[in-house]
């Protein structure tokens, strides 16, 4: 097969006048060439802001470049000179990609943002110009045909029926008419999927309760106060300011005694989208769902959910609701009973009102208190966060898999908050690099999230790269990071991701890591949620930031007998988003726009999950997964994987608990694996039966007794 420079790929494929930018990319920009840092790690302090859109348009001129040289090969097809070149293609665009989206989603600003508005249609089209090749597809499509006859090997056979159902699920199949409406319909997504993201960033910082009477924060502690008083003085503005997060409830709603606060910091998080301004996001979710209706009836399928869900382990929406729905009864009914127990102090204080959502944490706060005489003042001080992370998250790796980490202090970052830790594995060998940026920030986008600069690949000669992001609340400056258990749960959770990418052992990047289904990704991050709570995990690192002794016996007896308080709530909340994506998404073809607070209604009441004291964890406004990321059709996934996961856990309980052994049986044959081999057989092999939810419904008090910890 003939071979380009990159300088020849580039003049090459940027003869496409829709890619002009790539004109201006040259040995000077920083994604040139790969980098020289450990690992190939990004070179953010040789990075500028204007080095990424040439370099973007660059990477897909040179991929398409490469896609039209496999596509007109003379040559027979082959597994070499189509799959392999495939799989070595695009190597300049994914490395700007990668390092573009990592300072997007977490150190953004208005230049960046205009960069992104201007690729993301490109880039959907992009996408389309590869897996709408008809050449392209002719080629795969004679190697899958031939597979049963090509002694390929395991990975090399399941890349190949990977590409090829990829292919047929974007429309490869399609005439030549529907692909080009097809194209149309993608980059018009794409768009408004980015028009979105931007939206709920401006609306969720324009959102932050702001106020100049300290009295209306009574019940905040006096380091939470200092930190909302540091929030207003970076704003530029008077008094205090409590930043949204992303969810619909909010942190401190759970200590705020001033109901009028409570509720006006609620209402700003629910209304955050919808005030029909710039920032209201409900003309573009309505559009966004009849675009994928549109684009799953020329696709074939009955609704966008049924397209989407093919390819992941629950196959069908009728399925994934079937789970959902079965669990709901009791979720609600537990939610019920949770509420009776709220009601019940509030009337016992004379408040005088019925439970609003804005009232749920504060008064559930004051049962868990009561009834396991515990609260977050007392657990908070056990949980500063670099000892969370040190002698917790990277311990229980350790335990598990024989991992070690060391700080690199030397290898830059895209904002002072960074850290960056090199990983070893058992043997001393050099596994990985690990970014870890946990502080909130008004231009990072809501949530906690793991991705990757550089992904695992021995065909490519990569070793992982990976970062956890989050929302944790930054400190005033001099005061120590303590966070409540809830976070910490959130580090071990996104830590389970980044093992998942660290642990990546397979010849192609496709199938590499997290590159798998939805509703199975989740299971490695739910699953190391687990070991947080494990005794020998929590007294290492459960330890007072002043004195360093560890949290008492009866703290901690306390704290694990309160492990299933307040699921009813939690697993109601979850479902509701869950079916509310669910039904969005199983819209037919021929659906008129909707108006989104009266479908999400609708939907709810449908669903049996209209509770008045249980909102959404998302509404449908401000509910990014679905919209900006790439949760659509498939949030349920979230509670899919919570089934594999404590069910996982209850097969580390029942064969000799957190060990060496077990932990390396799950690395070798999960972990490791990445997509290599059908998901659900992989997991079936590596637990000796199919999973059930039994594990799922006692761990979260659905069912009348839970397995010990």
């Amino acid at each position: 097969m003939t071979t380009l420079s990159t300088a020849e790929a580039i003049a090459q494929g940027s003869k496409n006048p829709a890619l002009a930018a790539a004109a201006d990319f040259g040995p000077s920009n920083p994604f040139y060439a790969p980098s020289t840092l450990p690992f190939q790690s990004p070179p953010f302090d040789k990075i500028k802001d204007g080095d990424f859109q040439p370099a973007i348009e660059a990477g897909m001129a040179q991929q398409q470049a490469e896609i039209q040289l496999i596509a007109g090969d003379p040559a027979p097809p082959t597994f070499d000179n189509t799959f392999t070149a495939m799989e070595k293609s695009g190597q300049l665009l994914e490395r700007v990609s990668a390092a573009f989206n990592g300072v997007t989603g977490a150190n953004t600003n208005p230049a960046l943002q205009k960069v992104k508005t201007i690729e993301a249609p490109k880039l959907a089209a992009h996408q389309d110009f590869i897996y709408l090749n008809t050449k392209l597809f002719a080629r795969v499509s004679a190697i899958y045909k031939q597979r049963a006859t090509l002694k390929l090997d395991p990975e090399s056979l399941r890349l190949v029926e990977y590409y090829y159902d990829k292919f047929v699920h974007a429309g490869a199949n399609l005439s030549e008419a529907d692909k080009i409406e097809l194209k149309k319909l993608n980059e018009e997504a794409s768009s408004l999927s980015n028009t979105f993201t931007n939206k709920i960033l401006a609306a969720t910082k324009e959102g932050a309760y702001i106020t100049t009477d300290k009295a209306a924060l009574a019940g905040l502690s006096e380091t939470r106060i200092a930190a909302a008083a540091q929030a207003a003085k970076g704003r530029g503005a008077e008094g205090f300011v409590i930043p949204l997060q992303n969810t619909t409830q909010q942190p401190d709603l759970v200590s705020l005694s001033d109901r009028a606060t409570r509720q006006a910091i609620f209402e700003r998080s629910w209304n955050r989208t919808e005030h029909g301004d710039a920032n209201d996001t409900r003309g573009t979710i309505a559009r966004l769902a009849q675009l994928r209706a549109q684009k799953a009836k020329l696709l074939g399928y009955s609704s966008f959910a049924a397209w989407k869900l093919e390819d992941q382990m629950a196959k069908t929406p009728e399925a994934a609701l079937q789970f959902m729905d079965a669990i709901v009864p009791a979720a609600t009914a537990k939610a019920a009973r949770e509420a009776k127990d709220v009601q019940a102090v509030i009337d016992a204080q004379k408040g005088g009102f019925r439970l609003q959502p804005w009232d749920w944490n504060f008064y559930a706060e004051q049962v868990r208190k009561a009834r396991y005489d515990l609260d977050d003042s007392q657990v908070k001080p056990y949980f500063e966060i670099d000892n969370v992370l040190q002698n917790g998250v990277f311990y229980a790796a350790n335990q598990l898999y024989g991992l070690t980490f060391k700080e690199r202090r030397e290898i830059p970052v895209y904002h002072p908050d960074v850290r960056v830790f090199e990983v070893f594995d058992a043997n001393g060998k050099h596994l990985a690099l690990f970014y870890c940026d946990y502080f909130k920030r008004d231009n990072k986008n809501g949530g906690a999230w793991m991705s990757e600069f550089v992904g695992q690949s021995h065909l490519l000669g990569t070793q992982p790269v990976v970062y956890n992001v989050a929302n944790l609340p930054k400190p005033a400056e001099g005061e120590p990071a303590l966070i409540s258990f809830t976070d910490v749960i959130t580090m071990f959770h996104e830590f389970g991701h980044a093992l998942h990418g660290m642990l990546a052992d397979s010849e192609y990047p496709t199938l590499s890591g997290t590159a798998t289904a939805r509703d199975f990704v989740e299971f490695p991050s739910q699953f190391n949620e687990h070991w947080a709570l494990h005794p020998a995990i929590f007294s290492h690192y459960a330890k007072h930031y002043k004195t360093g002794a560890a949290m008492p016996a009866e703290i901690i007896e306390r704290l694990t007998k309160a492990a299933t308080f307040n699921k009813g709530y939690d697993m109601t909340e979850l479902l509701a988003a869950a079916e509310l994506d669910m039904q969005w998404h199983s819209l037919p073809p021929d659906t008129p726009h909707h108006e989104p607070d009266e479908f999400e209604k609708e939907a709810l009441e449908k669903t049996h999950l209209n509770v008045s004291y249980v909102p959404p964890r998302y509404r449908s406004s401000y509910f990014s997964h679905i919209w900006g990321g790439g949760y659509s059709a498939s949030y349920y996934a979230y509670i899919w994987t919570e089934m594999l996961a404590d069910d996982a856990y209850q097969w580390f309980l029942e064969n000799g608990g957190l060990s060496r052994a077990g932990g390396d049986r799950l690395r070798g044959m999960v972990l490791s694996r990445g997509n290599t081999e059908d998901l659900g057989k992989m997991y079936e092999s590596w637990r000796g039966a199919p999973p059930n939810a039994k594990a799922m419904l006692n761990y979260r008090g659905l069912e009348e007794t839970a397995p010990a910890k």
